[in-house]
């Protein structure tokens, strides 16, 4: 073994070592006379040798999503829980519904089906306040094309306990999709590549992830925040049950989940996965409201376009403002870089003399920290500025 991986041993290694360990059994052993049989003997061993070092080598190389046979590739889809045909074997869209219930859990690998065939939930879910779960994607549990009729998908092949047994139903809202073909090898070990570089259970990244599957749910507002306690799981919008259910199916172990120090902030959502239920608390981000005034200037003494930079820097303003991630700065300088691109076709920058501006947050005008260009905000809140909160004007 080296550095770069498994290397084959040279022929008159192998054959070195096999006249070693022969004449450690037998030291009147001689076989480097030529045309005697055991030269041919040991020749022979040597090539059978030199075969199964090759197979060592292959065996080692094979470990490797890169590499692998179409078993071992197999055998590691196995270890990360992703079966061969996924994308393409028959699936279908079903909605669990269990109105008293909200909260429950439906892990990944719950099994429905249709009486003939069985179907098995990719992601999971958790039934909304309403009791309704979102749509959630079931793949047959094996290969072939078969329709898969609105309404047909009603049974719960997985074990429920009481009461949810009686209570909880099933049902796919719109017709399957049926297979149409099977899943090529390359497509397997594509999927087993990416599946080797997601973000691990239990991670920031993960969270975040789950949480933006999450229907309603808005991205910018997720956020994670590493405190002294814990993880502060930022979310806005988003179904409370729903929200509460990404988190507990991403986190390794909830203690470290922790809310605000503004309480009014919090929201908490009791998760059911019986028989336990689980109180997951994160925080609904509080809006702040900003108002942006900017006073531009051209060194260009006839400029007469003046109106079309003032029509399209405000929006560009805006959005910029509206696309900063919870709790992150605003940066005057990328503010200043989003105005320049929106006017370039009106007015070149390196004809823009000026560029001032004044930023209010909640009704209070606030300056940049000393020696930048960053304005800081509550670092649990987001900034929102309105269609009227931007005014651009040449002065």
């Amino acid at each position: 073994m080296t550095a770069s991986g498994p290397v084959p041993n040279s022929p008159a290694a192998l054959n070195s070592d096999l006249i070693a360990t022969v004449e450690a059994e037998d030291a009147g052993f001689t076989a480097n006379l030529p045309g005697l049989l055991l030269e041919d003997l040991t020749s022979t061993g040597t090539a059978m040798l030199a075969q199964m070092d090759q197979a060592r080598v292959d065996a080692i190389d094979s470990v490797t999503p890169y590499g692998a046979n179409a078993f071992i590739l197999a055998q590691q889809g196995v270890m990360l829980g992703i079966p061969q045909g996924q994308p393409t074997n028959t699936s279908v869209l079903v909605v669990f519904t269990d109105t008293s219930a909200p909260g429950y859990v439906l892990p990944q690998g719950f099994i429905v089906g249709d009486g003939t065939y069985q179907y098995v939930l990719q992601d999971g879910g958790v039934l909304a306040s309403n009791g309704v779960s979102a749509p959630l994607l079931a793949v047959a549990n094996q290969s072939g094309t078969w329709a898969v009729p609105e309404g047909s998908v009603t049974q719960i092949v997985t074990s429920l306990p009481t009461p949810y047994n009686e209570t909880m139903t099933v049902t796919n809202p719109q017709a399957g999709t049926p297979s149409t073909s099977t899943e090529t090898v390359p497509s397997y070990r594509s999927r087993i590549i990416v599946a080797n570089q997601v973000a691990g259970q239990g991670t920031p990244d993960y969270i975040q992830s789950l949480l933006m599957d999450v229907p309603g749910v808005i991205p910018r507002l997720v956020s994670i925040l590493q405190s002294t306690f814990g993880w502060e799981v930022l979310c806005g919008g988003g179904d409370p049950y729903q929200v509460a259910g990404a988190i507990y199916l991403g986190v390794l172990d909830l203690s470290t989940i922790v809310g605000s120090n503004t309480t009014a902030r919090n929201v908490t959502a009791t998760i059911t996965s019986s028989p336990n239920q689980y109180n997951v608390t994160y925080v609904n981000p509080p809006q702040q409201v900003v108002t942006v005034s900017v006073i531009w200037n051209t060194n260009l003494s006839n400029f007469t376009a003046g109106a079309q930079v003032n029509q399209l820097g405000a929006p560009a303003i805006q959005s910029y403002v509206n696309s900063i991630v919870v709790g992150q700065p605003m940066n005057l300088n990328a503010m200043s870089a989003a105005f320049q691109a929106a006017i370039a076709s009106v007015l070149p920058v390196a004809n823009l003399s000026a560029f001032t501006v004044t930023v209010t947050i909640n009704g209070s005008v606030v300056t940049p920290e000393a020696g930048t260009g960053i304005i800081l905000g509550d670092p649990e809140s987001y900034f929102q500025a309105s269609n009227t909160a931007v005014t651009v004007t040449q002065g």
